[in-house]
């Protein structure tokens, strides 16, 4: 049977990106090439198709593709997929580095039926090590050889205790808009880009349908997401490096305190949310609607086909109650340790929280340079984890661990201001 350089399980965009950017290195470069699979337990490629909204974009630059940032002559580029398509000249002209998210999962799916190393519908139920291989057998009954590993499963919804049980979270929204469209009051709960274009979406359909919207969020205000470029520099290697340096408990802090920093609303959205309110109020057709900041949700339970919540205002202390018919929950994501690894967990490192141990190329084994993770370092990288910006980057560096040298160049400093204490201003120990 097969040995393969190295099996990577899940397929988002970090692990398709990897795909993309090992395809030209598996025959060439001079016979030392990388041989990989990307199992995939989906039949096809679909990100996120509960948010693929018509209007929605994404956060980041057309740039921060699977590819351009650490191979820019990629035959994988956005850019390259626009010229494919005939479209390259109307996104020239449209003037917009945000590409659609329709048309951004376009792109992804054009590229992962066009990679002969993806597998789709090959569910990962368990992994185990032989002494020499890792061997990671699917649902099918299939079995895969290979001497190392990249998880990229990606995140699952998160639903707080309070709510679980309740509602619809945002990542089915398009799949229950027709029915929440049929009740009298809707209520979303978050505060980040989804529950934002969530509310934006039903708003713009409200005077057609008559329903209620409220949106409550237990944050102080409705956050835009900082978008200045000396805040865009901490997703930088530096900024990884000094964060992966810092105390456990220093990180988890700096992890709430910086959710703002890329779960935001684009201050374009909040503008539209706004300039809408102002157009209904305006030709008279409403809107009807309560938002609600510093509203933590401490209780719900279904009733009657809708949902009594039990509220709490952090800032006034008081309790009260809210019913409403439908309920979107628009409360993120979070990375999940797969049960399929529990074979190899004792080749696995983890922090004193049951947390992956990830060191500098995202490693997580014991031995070093053998397991790798996918946006499921957030805790020990920062914020770099999840943003796409920064995928080109770590497969980059995933890339030289597999090889044991450096194929796409892999850049050190790109910020201008410098995290932590620079050594030129450190005070040095006395001596005598």
């Amino acid at each position: 049977m097969t040995v393969h350089d190295f099996v990577a399980v899940g397929l988002g965009p970090f692990n398709l990106g990897l795909a993309c950017l090992t395809d030209p290195l598996r025959a060439a470069d001079g016979g030392d090439g990388l041989d990989g699979v990307f199992l995939e337990a989906r039949d096809r490629w679909d990100w996120h198709p509960g948010m693929l909204l018509d209007d929605a974009t994404l956060q980041v630059p057309f740039l921060a593709d699977l590819v351009t940032m650490a191979d820019p002559t990629s035959r994988w580029s956005f850019l390259n997929y626009l010229k494919q398509q005939g479209n390259l000249y109307p996104f020239y002209i449209r003037e917009s580095f945000y590409p659609l998210r329709r048309e951004y999962d376009d792109y992804c799916r054009w590229s992962a039926e066009r990679l002969d190393t993806v597998r789709f519908g090959q569910r990962v139920v368990g992994v185990e090590h032989d002494g020499s291989s890792y061997v990671t057998r699917t649902a099918t009954g299939d079995t895969f050889l290979s001497r190392r590993l990249v998880v990229g499963i990606g995140t699952s919804p998160r639903i707080p205790e309070p709510l679980r049980g309740a509602g619809v979270h945002s990542a089915d929204y398009l799949a229950h808009k027709a029915s929440l469209q049929q009740q009298r009051t809707i209520t979303i709960v978050g505060s980040g880009q989804s529950a934002a274009e969530i509310y934006l979406d039903l708003l713009s359909d409200a005077p057609a349908h008559g329903y209620e919207l409220v949106w409550l969020t237990r944050s102080p205000r409705f956050f835009p997401m900082e978008y200045t470029k000396l805040t865009l520099e901490m997703t930088s290697p530096e900024y990884g490096a000094y964060h992966r340096a810092l105390p456990i408990d220093t990180r988890d802090r700096l992890a709430r305190e910086q959710r703002h920093l890329f779960k935001g609303i684009s201050g374009d959205l909040v503008d539209a949310i706004f300039d809408l309110h102002y157009q209904q109020r305006v030709t008279g057709d409403g809107p009807r609607t309560t938002l609600l900041t510093n509203t933590e949700v401490r209780g719900a339970r279904s009733t009657g086909g809708g949902h009594e919540l039990e509220l709490f205002h952090l800032e006034t202390g008081e309790a009260f109650d809210l019913r409403t018919d439908g309920l979107v929950l628009a409360t993120g994501y979070a990375p999940t340790a797969p049960a399929f690894l529990d074979g190899i967990r004792d080749r696995l490192r983890f922090d004193e929280k049951g947390r992956y141990d990830v060191a500098a190329d995202y490693s997580v084994d014991v031995s070093g340079g053998e397991v790798f993770v996918q946006n499921a370092e957030e805790h020990t990288h920062s914020l770099l984890a999840p943003d796409l910006g920064m995928g080109a980057y770590r497969n980059s560096v995933i890339i030289a661990a597999l090889l044991g040298r450096e194929v796409y160049p892999i850049e050190k400093r790109i910020a201008v201001q410098t995290f932590g204490v620079p050594d030129h201003l450190r005070r040095l120990e006395s001596v005598g």
